[in-house]
């Protein structure tokens, strides 16, 4: 699955896994579902986990671009998991684009990344927790 979207307990925390390589038809999943939770929770903390990721097709790479313009003050803290050289280098690359706080953790941190997006968000409550709401099956 190249992309999967997860709110989590509290509801402004999104997760989101990325694997192979991201298209426009990702995108076209992702956005939607990504914007719904903005509108109802306001800011929000994304984890964002990378597992054999393999980075964005030329048109996905456009509207990934489009997104993190659009929504650079609606999130707080953005969680980059990965293991490769380039993908700590994209948690730099990010920091122009949006006012989150931004950290990249190996994948043998992974705790330690989800303990860092929650940290001093609210457990209470939950609409939809660890619900899917957004999947592309590969091809």
């Amino acid at each position: 699955m190249p992309v999967t979207l997860r709110t989590e307990t509290p509801p402004k925390l999104l997760r989101v896994e990325l694997s192979g390589k991201l298209t426009h038809d990702d995108y076209q999943q992702f956005v939607p579902a990504a914007e719904k939770l903005i509108e109802e929770q306001g800011k929000v903390r994304v984890l964002m986990v990378m597992r054999d990721f393999q980075g964005w097709e030329m048109g996905a790479m456009w509207d990934d671009l489009k997104f993190d313009l659009k929504h650079f003050g609606h999130i707080e803290r953005l969680a980059m998991v990965g293991d490769k050289a380039w993908e700590k280098g994209m948690s730099v690359f990010c920091k122009p684009f949006t006012t989150a706080k931004i950290r990249y953790f190996d994948q043998s941190e992974l705790n330690a990344a989800e303990e860092w997006v929650r940290e001093g968000l609210e457990e209470g409550g939950s609409t939809g927790s660890g619900g899917c709401c957004c999947t592309k099956p590969n091809e």
